[in-house]
């Protein structure tokens, strides 16, 4: 396999290289997380193994880039950081796995077979999101609502995305400011608001019915028009 290695240790890398390229495989090194994102998003890996904690991106900023831009390489977080909570947090953003340090190369080597052994690619059915006439390709990333495009900034796209995921329930602002712009709860700021207003005029022309429906004191819904 080709597997791409993201570690800014010079000694855990070489490591890690050695080992794997005993194996017979082809292994690429970035030793931060800029030239790490820039292969990956430029060059076709079987295998990601990346730390965490990385000069440049992060490892989760890596892999949040990585899954918004549909690629779906399985990817292996290692880590110092093996607390419970950053391992849901790590998975949570898109990785397939997560090995805390210190570890076995035995066991890394498991890990990466069992990942090449999962089948490639989301399910087919996932790649395009609909609700009513609203409709989201998450491979060409065009969005419409009928026969007309809807022009959305990126974070008006990932908003409605996870909007259209969740429909007919109710999400918190609470959730979006996590889930949509990685924030923790911040009460006084007004960003969700905002952004679902300017989301509201572009997805909700005159004459249209209504689809973000707001719930009062709780956060919003996305909804299928009545007929």
């Amino acid at each position: 396999m080709r597997i791409l290695l993201i570690e800014d240790d010079e000694s855990t890398a070489a490591y890690i290289a050695k080992g794997l390229r005993e194996e017979g495989h082809v292994v690429d090194h970035a030793a931060n997380g800029r030239d790490g994102l820039f292969l990956a998003m430029g060059e076709p890996f079987d295998i990601i193994v990346t730390d965490r904690m990385l000069p440049g991106p992060d490892g989760l900023s890596i892999i949040r880039a990585l899954r918004m831009a549909e690629i779906t390489t399985p990817i292996l977080v290692l880590t110092a950081l093996g607390e419970v909570e950053k391992r849901v947090e790590g998975l949570e953003a898109g990785a397939d796995d997560y090995l805390a340090k210190p570890f076995a190369f035995a066991e890394l080597r498991a890990r990466i077979r069992a990942l090449a052994r999962r089948p490639a690619g989301p399910p087919a059915e996932q790649s395009v999101l609909t609700l009513g006439e609203l409709k989201m390709d998450l491979l060409t990333r065009v969005a419409t609502r009928g026969a007309r495009k809807l022009d959305l900034m990126p974070t008006e796209w990932r908003l409605l995305e996870y909007l259209l995921r969740h429909a007919g329930q109710v999400v918190t602002r609470t959730m979006l400011l996590e889930k949509v712009w990685d924030f923790s709860f911040d009460p006084t700021t007004n960003v969700v608001d905002v952004h679902v207003s300017r989301l509201r005029r572009k997805l909700d022309l005159p004459g249209e019915a209504p689809m973000i429906r707001t719930v009062r004191g709780a956060g919003y819904a996305l909804q299928a028009p009545e007929p």
